[in-house]
């Protein structure tokens, strides 16, 4: 088991040069990842399948673990030679099937990027009695990730990126109620919670992995139309957004941080794969830089309005220290009894 280590926080722009409107091919291009092995959840659709593409033309070795293997499998038959494996995130038993088997191959891992997620579901629970987004956004990736250690440090020198979302202003995670037994529910709450959580996992887990060389990041990759995060989402929902024109056409417009595909991974990518970003970590970004933190103190409202996308800046609560430690306990103990 993996232990929580004091946190301490480092978030503050390093002037990338880089913004809004990069993407994949920029961030990866000069970058060599020959003889690296990385794996993406979710790496089969939408930005999963942009960092995948990017990782595999630079070289490396990629893993897609997916529920649906078959489906994931015809998504990617234009990469020769990634790799394929069933992982289902809400399963613990077919998490730690998962990484014995990885661990059994004795690769290492040099690339982890978290990038599943579902987002806005009705209230549904696992089978555990969890609360079916926070146990896909972050607990089924806290367990991964624990089954993965010894890969990650075997690769004297790995990250790990968690995928989270400026729908962490939504809500801290509410350690008295996590799963919604005692207050109403609230889909873009249970959204927030989780992404929240992403943050925070990645600010412990880089303070945990630096003595073994595996930093952590976390990002806000953007707005994105058209990906599976839309599957909850009712039309009217979408208009909301304000991400699509007159003839509902999705709007690309980086400067609102309404992204194409690859605009939206290229901060996951950079995160993952970036020199500079050397002897860094445990830091949220967004638009391919480390992230101002945000001035205010609280939850925002929760609005989907037009104005979502001009957001920016992580929030206090998700990069608070003790948050961090408590999350990673409560964590261990959960993945713990579901076993």
């Amino acid at each position: 088991m993996l232990s929580p280590q004091t946190t301490s926080v480092r978030q503050a722009p390093i002037g990338s040069g880089l913004g809004a409107a990069t993407t994949t091919e920029e961030v990866i291009d000069g970058i060599d990842l020959r003889g690296k092995i990385a794996m993406v959840t979710g790496g089969y659709s939408g930005i999963g399948l942009e960092t995948a593409r990017a990782f595999h033309n630079a070289g490396a070795k990629v893993i897609v673990p997916a529920r649906d293997r078959d489906r994931a499998a015809s998504a990617v038959a234009g990469l020769a030679g990634l790799e394929v494996e069933t992982l289902d995130l809400l399963d613990p038993a077919s998490i730690t099937a998962f990484t014995e088997r990885y661990r059994a191959s004795g690769r290492p891992l040099h690339l982890l990027v978290n990038s599943a997620g579902i987002m806005a579901s009705p209230k549904t629970l696992d089978p555990r009695g969890y609360e079916i987004q926070f146990a896909t956004n972050h607990l089924g990736h806290f367990q991964l990730v624990e089954g993965l250690w010894s890969s990650l440090v075997k690769a004297q020198g790995a990250r790990v990126v968690s995928v989270s979302s400026l729908g962490h202003r939504f809500s801290p995670v509410v350690f008295e109620d996590i799963h919604f037994e005692h207050r109403e529910y609230d889909r873009w709450s249970a959204y927030g919670q989780s992404k929240t959580a992403n943050i925070l996992f990645a600010l412990a887990l880089d303070e945990r992995g630096q003595r073994d060389r595996v930093r952590a990041f976390s990002v806000h990759p953007g707005t994105i139309v058209g990906t599976n995060l839309k599957r909850y989402l009712s039309d009217d929902d979408i208009r909301a957004f304000g991400v699509l024109d007159d003839n509902g056409a999705p709007i690309r417009d980086p400067s609102r941080n309404f992204k194409t595909p690859s605009q939206g991974a290229a901060t996951q990518v950079w995160c993952a794969t970036n020199p500079r970003l050397d002897g860094l970590g445990g830091v949220y970004c967004e638009n391919c830089e480390v992230a101002n933190v945000n001035s205010e103190t609280g939850p925002q409202s929760i609005s989907i309005d037009r104005s979502l996308g001009l957001q920016q800046g992580v929030m206090p609560y998700a990069i608070d220290q003790d948050a961090a430690v408590r999350l990673w306990v409560v964590s261990q103990d959960l993945i713990g009894r579901s076993r």
